[in-house]
C-alpha cells in the first residue's frame, strides 16, 4: 500500500534550513532538546496529516505520493517554491506611541500583530519600531527528512488523527477519544483533558473543534460532527470520608442524575 492524495498518514520528520542547517520543526523530542527548540508544551509524537490536505507545503505532499510505510525521503525546497524572497517593502518603520496606545512593550525579537499581519520586531529606537513582516523562512532553502510511520485506513482512527493534529495537548490521551459514526453523523466525545485545559480559552477550543470538523467534512463521507460532553456523578462516599472540601460538596448536592449528557457542540456541512 502506497500513499495516494487524501490519504490520511503519522509522519515523522525534521525541518532545516539548508544554509546554517538551523532545525526549526521536529516531531522527535530528542531532536527538540538537541537543538534548543524544545516545547514543553507540545507532544513530541508522529505528525497526523491528510496529504494534499493543505497540512504541509506542496512540495513534501508531492514528495510523500507513492511512499509507502517505513520508507523515508530526504525534500529540499528552494525559496520561490514557497515563501518567495525577502522583500525589503515588507520591513516597515511604526511609531512607539502606536504600541503604547494598545499597552504593547515591542522589544527585538517579539512577535506582534498588526493590520500588515504578524511581525518580527528588530530594533527599537528614536521612538520608532524597525518591524519586519516577511515570513520566517522567506529567502532560505530548505530541507525536510520524511519518514512515513503509517498509513491510517480505520475511519474512526482517520477522525482521532485529526483530533491530534488539532489539540496536540501533551498529555492528552487520544485513545481515551470516543467515536460514534452512524450513517453521515459522528458522534465525538473527548477526553477530560478538554473539560479542564485552562491553558486554551473556550474560543479557542471551539476554533479546533471547527477545524477538525472541516477536515471531516472534506475528507470523509460525513455531513454532521457532534461534539459531546459527559458529566458522570462521582461515586458515593463512605460516611467516615465525609471530611470532603465544600466544592465536592457542592458538585454532590448539584448532581441530581446518575449521568448528564450535555451535547455542547454540533457543526454541520
Amino acid at each position: 500500500m502506497v500513499i495516494k492524495n487524501g490519504d490520511f498518514i503519522r509522519l515523522d520528520l525534521i525541518s532545516k534550513t539548508k544554509e546554517t542547517g538551523e532545525v526549526f520543526e521536529t516531531t522527535y523530542e530528542e531532536v527538540a532538546k538537541e537543538t534548543g527548540i524544545y516545547d514543553e508544551n507540545k507532544a513530541y509524537v508522529p505528525m497526523p496529516v491528510i496529504v494534499s490536505g493543505n497540512h504541509l507545503l506542496p512540495p513534501l505532499d508531492e514528495a510523500l505520493i507513492g511512499l509507502g510505510e517505513g520508507e523515508s525521503k530526504h525534500v529540499e525546497i528552494l525559496p520561490d517554491e514557497v515563501f518567495g524572497e525577502r522583500n525589503p517593502a515588507l520591513i516597515k518603520m511604526i511609531p512607539l506611541k502606536e504600541f503604547k496606545k494598545q499597552n504593547i512593550n515591542p522589544v527585538p525579537g517579539a512577535i506582534i500583530s498588526t493590520g500588515d499581519g504578524k511581525g518580527k520586531v528588530l530594533t527599537v529606537s528614536s521612538g520608532r519600531v524597525k518591524v519586519d513582516f516577511n515570513h520566517p523562512l522567506a529567502g532560505k532553502a530548505l530541507e525536510y527528512d520524511l519518514v512515513v510511520k503509517e498509513i491510517i485506513g480505520d475511519i474512526e482512527d482517520k477522525i482521532k488523527a485529526m483530533i491530534q493534529l488539532h489539540y496536540d495537548h501533551p498529555i492528552y490521551d487520544v485513545n481515551k477519544t470516543k467515536i460514534k459514526v452512524d450513517g453521515k453523523i459522528a458522534t465525538i466525545e473527548l477526553d477530560e483533558i478538554t473539560k479542564y485545559d485552562n491553558e486554551k480559552s473556550q474560543l479557542n477550543i471551539t476554533s479546533f473543534k471547527h477545524r477538525i470538523s472541516k477536515d471531516i467534512w472534506e475528507n470523509l463521507d460525513i455531513d454532521e460532527v457532534d461534539f459531546v460532553d459527559v458529566f458522570k456523578k462521582p461515586p458515593e462516599k463512605d460516611p467516615e470520608e465525609e471530611s470532603s472540601t465544600d466544592e465536592q460538596k457542592d458538585s454532590k448536592e448539584s448532581s441530581s442524575d446518575d449521568e448528564v449528557v450535555e451535547a455542547d457542540y454540533e457543526v454541520k456541512k
